[in-house]
């Protein structure tokens, strides 16, 4: 009860400075105000408590970094979608391309791809898995997945992807 006292005081203290900094990283409200909340609830929940004189640079750091991994999280989402874009399909609805594509690019990763690639993409795309989730599992870096990743893609747009007239 105690230490969640002293929580609730940062809180009222620190939180509109916190909420300032995150909005000017992020520039979402929404996103700004997760920040602020996850970085007190990592507080609560792993029971540490900054030194009162350096508790302001202890929760800026914070937001500071919290706003990074959310930035971060959102380039590479980012990088791979740049890698297939949409509007390089030519004519047709993207439901149409889906339904006459699909079938050959799960052969072509079936009978083509090799390991780890297969597995990646499979994890990415048929489990819906983050990168930083299929690097836990596969006990990989993050890099290297997104390298793998970035790599059968590219064999998979080269293979089967629509070709420009």
């Amino acid at each position: 009860m105690f230490e969640r006292k002293k929580i609730e005081h940062l809180f009222r203290r620190h939180y509109a400075g916190m909420k300032h900094l995150a909005m000017t990283l992020v520039g979402d409200d929404d996103d700004a105000e997760d920040i602020v909340q996850d970085v007190f609830a990592r507080l609560m929940e792993l029971d540490v408590m900054p030194a009162a004189d350096k508790s302001e640079a202890y929760l800026m750091s914070a937001v500071r970094n919290g706003c990074y991994n959310l930035m971060r999280r959102a380039g590479v989402k980012e990088q791979v979608r740049n890698l297939w874009p949409v509007d390089a399909i030519d004519g047709g609805t993207l439901s149409e391309w889906q339904d006459e594509c699909l079938e050959a690019i799960q052969m072509f990763v079936d009978s083509r791809l090799t390991e780890p690639h297969r597995t990646i993409f499979r994890m990415r795309f048929d489990d819906d898995m983050t990168l930083k989730e299929i690097a836990a599992k596969l006990d990989m870096n993050i890099n290297t997945v997104y390298k793998y990743l970035v790599q059968s893609i590219q064999r998979v747009r080269n293979e089967v992807g629509p070709r420009k007239s």
